[in-house]
């Protein structure tokens, strides 16, 4: 029984995990967290990936979980209203089988099924790893040292597994020009089932019901040349940057950035993509946004990291040897992968338009609309059969 450690319990590394020890091998997951994360803002699950959380068994939990956002609704600077229309024509997702979830409900239930059959590691990371033919020492930040037959990185966008393995970050972030803060605050505006989005030219603001809560999404989100790269491990560097780029717009601008100074739970971050020439070396691969990050833009993140898990899993359920596994899960997996990176920017167009001339097309185009009729869902989102999986 191949032993495999899997480096992130977000999405993809408990998705994989759950697929690993149904073929059979011996799996252990390192979070640095001290527990699963819940919380956090929502996320889709679309096209192909319905199909593999269907074949996980917890699709009827997932669709309990469904947020049915009913609106979105677009504000002029002052506040005034242009028109509310359906999520589906922004996104271009099928309403009827799509699924959008708070993220924490999808990493509990994920962590959940898997949570008896898996040695979790909370409170912990990979330090060191050496590749060795026959085996992966790994040196933990905790101290300890254990050898696995293999490893796969899940660790999200700034994966620290890939940096050991494939170098600099750099090499392969892919920078979109944009900046976020996600926070929670207080529904002082009683939404419900909904998002009310704000422009004005290079800088946007939402606010997002999860169905009838007291609190709401709080996002902030900024146009600007260069990542902030001396602000991603400095929140106090990231509120003052927010302040600043939002500084005398009115509507609710002023009280979000009040909330988001304080917020105990502010997310802040590029918007960006990984795009990498390979996804694995000797025995270590990634999966998930470690390898292929889509950005927030696609709405695709969690639909891949599903994907690439199962795909993975399946991969190496069937090949002869781990080398033959990672090269045909990523002959099998990138054109799909890169269909749905290639959505990036149709839906922000939309949302947040980067000058004053978009902005205004966009407000023409929906000024004195209350509805707009639905467009089919993208192709890219289905783009991938899975293979039959692996009877343990």
């Amino acid at each position: 029984m191949s032993r495999i450690l899997v480096s992130g319990a977000s999405i993809a590394g408990p998705a994989l995990a759950y697929w690993l020890h149904r073929y059979g091998f011996d799996v252990t997951v390192v979070e640095k967290a001290d527990t699963i994360r819940g919380g956090g803002y929502p996320i889709d699950i679309r096209g192909t990936a319905i199909e593999v959380v269907r074949r996980m068994g917890v699709l009827p939990r997932l669709r309990d979980a469904h947020i049915d956002t009913r609106q979105i609704s677009f504000l002029h600077p002052d506040g005034s209203p242009i028109a509310a229309v359906r999520p589906d024509t922004v996104v271009r997702g099928d309403e009827g089988s799509d699924l959008e979830i708070p993220r924490g409900d999808l990493t509990t239930i994920l962590y959940e099924t898997v949570r008896d059959d898996v040695e979790f590691l909370f409170g912990d990371s990979i330090d060191t790893l050496d590749d060795r033919p026959d085996r992966v020492d790994v040196t933990f930040r905790g101290g300890a040292r254990r050898s696995f037959d293999l490893v796969v990185g899940a660790d999200g966008l700034h994966s620290y597994t890939r940096g050991l393995v494939f170098g600099p970050e750099e090499r392969y972030h892919r920078y979109l020009g944009h900046c976020f803060a996600g926070f929670t605050m207080p529904n002082d505006l009683g939404l419900s089932h909904e998002a009310v989005t704000w422009c004005e030219p290079g800088r946007g603001a939402a606010l997002y019901a999860v169905r009838d809560s007291d609190r709401i999404h709080g996002f902030l989100t900024f146009d600007r040349a260069e990542p902030p790269f001396d602000a991603f491990r400095d929140p106090a560097a990231q509120r003052d940057l927010v302040t600043s780029v939002f500084t005398g717009d009115g509507w609710q601008i002023p009280r979000m950035v009040e909330v988001m100074r304080a917020a105990d739970d502010l997310f802040f971050d590029v918007v960006s993509q990984i795009r990498m020439p390979r996804w694995s070396s000797g025995r270590v691969a990634l999966v998930g946004d470690a390898a292929y990050a889509p950005s927030f833009l696609t709405g695709q993140g969690t639909s891949l990291g599903l994907v690439g898990a199962y795909m993975l899993a399946v991969s190496l359920a069937t090949a002869g040897d781990h080398a033959e596994a990672f090269a045909g899960y990523e002959r099998s997996t990138r054109p799909f992968v890169e269909a749905n990176q290639d959505l990036v920017g149709e839906g922000d167009s939309i949302l947040f338009p980067p000058t004053a001339e978009a902005l205004a097309r966009r407000n023409e185009m929906l000024r004195g609309l209350t509805v707009i009729p639905a467009g089919a869902a993208r192709p890219e989102h289905s783009a991938l059969t899975l293979p039959d999986h692996v009877r343990s």
